[in-house]
């Protein structure tokens, strides 16, 4: 696992702006951007979705790497914003006005705002058209879940998504057998886990990662369930070809130790119940492409949820990956 590089390693290529969208226009959105090299930086445009908690601030070392590698050889345009109310973005969405606080825009709202947000991206920064641009998203978390409903909405559009960690869509993110159930068996639990242990697990889990509960950014994650009902479905349609879609896992023994740290769960309760369940979750995400196009799911050796942040040459290697499948696919 790699250490980010310092913030004076991040190359000057790297520009930070303010952008008021045209259906939004009483708020602004604060983004990271590169004007690429050669012919991919005119017709590819990489963008960068956050999870929740890590902000685009957590992308500029890969954007940074990307720079580097890639000098002399042709480099994408590169995108990194944060959502309304999130990181440098300080303020809410518009369209919040008048609701209950933390209980307005959804994961579909942001993917339409989104949309807008490369349409006059691609004006401003590069002087074309969103449909003359190859289209790779690189998305941790929820923001996996906004690079589908992207994608469904607005198909043909798209042509590849890395996908690290993704957030379980139709989860409430109730991993752990409940014990007032009625087929509940206390003798299949970890020999570590006692049933106050499990409800106390139960207990911060839910109040934590329910649905229902509000977060800073004010992104309503209530609706995602029925707006993502299968992680294997439904399939994409890229421009020409399917997408690409290379799916990425947490590292289980990470994770549970990721989790012991900040959650207090016993490794035991993950490596029995949540990491099987999100593995499985993301084989799912390696269907909604062309099997041909699907690449996963990959475990990322050394990392828990932020992969981006754990390992961002991990995050480099795979995009550059995919960059250069696509450029083969322009080539044939």
């Amino acid at each position: 696992m790699s250490a980010p590089p310092p913030a004076s390693a991040i190359p000057r290529d790297i520009k930070h702006h303010s952008i008021a969208l045209t259906t939004k226009a009483e708020a602004s959105i604060h983004y990271s951007f590169v004007c690429g090299q050669g012919v991919i930086g005119q017709t590819c445009l990489v963008v960068f979705l956050n999870g929740l908690m890590m902000p685009k601030a957590s992308w500029l070392p890969v954007m940074g790497s990307i720079v580097r590698q890639r000098k002399g050889m042709g480099c994408p345009s590169m995108l990194a914003y944060d959502r309304y109310g999130q990181g440098m973005t300080e303020d809410r969405d518009p369209q919040d006005e008048g609701r209950k606080e933390g209980y307005g825009h959804d994961c579909l709202d942001a993917a339409q705002d989104l949309h807008q947000l490369i349409v006059q991206i691609a004006d401003i920064e590069l002087q074309t058209k969103l449909a003359d641009l190859q289209l790779v998203f690189v998305a941790n978390s929820i923001g996996c879940a906004i690079a589908r409903l992207y994608a469904q909405g607005y198909p043909a559009t798209v042509d590849g998504i890395l996908m690290l960690d993704s957030i379980m869509a139709n989860s409430n993110f109730d991993f752990w057998p409940n014990p007032d159930a009625e087929n509940f068996k206390q003798e299949l639990l970890p020999e570590d886990v006692s049933i106050d242990i499990l409800r106390e697990q139960r207990a911060k889990f839910a109040a934590i990662f329910s649905p229902s509960i509000v977060n800073r950014e004010g992104l309503n994650r209530r609706s995602l369930a029925k707006l993502l009902p299968r992680s294997d479905g439904p399939k994409l349609l890229g421009t020409k070809l399917p997408p690409l879609v290379t799916v990425v896992g947490h590292d289980f023994d990470a994770f549970a130790q990721e989790s012991l740290k900040t959650m207090n769960t016993p490794k035991s309760l993950s490596m029995r119940y949540s990491n099987p369940v999100w593995h499985a979750y993301n084989e799912g995400l390696t269907q909604i492409t062309d099997p041909k196009r699907s690449k996963g799911p990959i475990i990322a050796k050394g990392c828990g949820h932020f992969i981006q942040r754990d390992d961002p040459n991990f995050v480099v290697q795979e995009l550059s990956a995919m960059l250069d499948e696509l450029e083969t696919d322009t080539s044939n």
